[in-house]
């Protein structure tokens, strides 16, 4: 499939390139699960240096967390439903976009995620409510909406099974349908999701598969009628 559909051209394949990053961003994420665990059994504190905040943020602190919050998580359930999400979506994604293009993407989604966290805290902040500015968050979230972003656009008639509904679900309807599900679940629950984060993610996914659109149409068509 990848020679066909993939937006990469065929080259001579190293020991790297027959890696999965897939698997190997997961891979890192555990490592780093169980590093930060560590530390902050350590030092809770240190949970500064690790998660991003957008009070320190703005206060120009701790910049590197935008790239060290993709790689924490919560606990081991929040771990495990990202990296199992990850494994299937991410791989399917690195097939139809090559390893290079999925690797950028997947940080450039992550990042993006943590700035329109950053953003709208502060908005938030300036408005009246304090709550988002001064809360941490962590996890791989906002580069897997990245990723739902770019099937909905890539793939939109792929059926896929959501969470615990037993029927398969067109991609269209899925990304979104999740991001929504989600919100509404942390509303009525009260639970600290990272809703801004996710749709941060979710807009850099469309904007890229917009582009590629674009830019690859024939290819984007044979993509959509594979998985139609």
């Amino acid at each position: 499939m990848a020679n066909v559909y993939s937006f990469s051209p065929v080259k001579k394949r190293s020991v790297f390139s027959l890696l999965s990053i897939t698997l190997i961003l997961i891979g890192v994420n555990v490592a780093a699960f169980i590093i930060f665990s560590i530390l902050l059994r350590i030092n809770p504190n240190y949970v500064d240096y690790i998660a991003i905040k957008p009070s320190n943020i703005v206060h120009g602190k701790y910049l590197w967390t935008f790239v060290t919050s993709m790689f924490m998580h919560g606990g081991f359930f929040h771990l495990f439903a990202n990296m199992f999400s990850l494994l299937f979506i991410g791989s399917l994604i690195e097939k139809i976009i090559g390893p290079k293009r999925y690797v950028s993407f997947y940080f450039l989604s992550g990042l993006l995620a943590g700035l329109l966290f950053v953003v709208v805290g502060l908005i938030m902040y300036f408005l009246g409510y304090s709550g988002d500015f001064n809360t941490f968050a962590v996890g791989a979230s906002g580069a897997l909406f990245g990723l739902v972003g770019l099937l909905v656009l890539l793939t939109p008639d792929l059926p896929v099974f959501v969470m615990f509904i037993p029927i398969p679900i067109k991609m269209k309807y899925a990304g979104p349908g999740i991001l929504i599900v989600l919100w509404l679940i942390s509303i009525a629950g009260n639970v600290p999701i990272g809703n801004t984060a996710h749709l941060g993610g979710l807009i850099a996914g469309l904007g890229y598969g917009l582009y590629l659109k674009h830019k690859y149409k024939n290819k984007v068509r044979m993509i959509e009628k594979h998985f139609s």
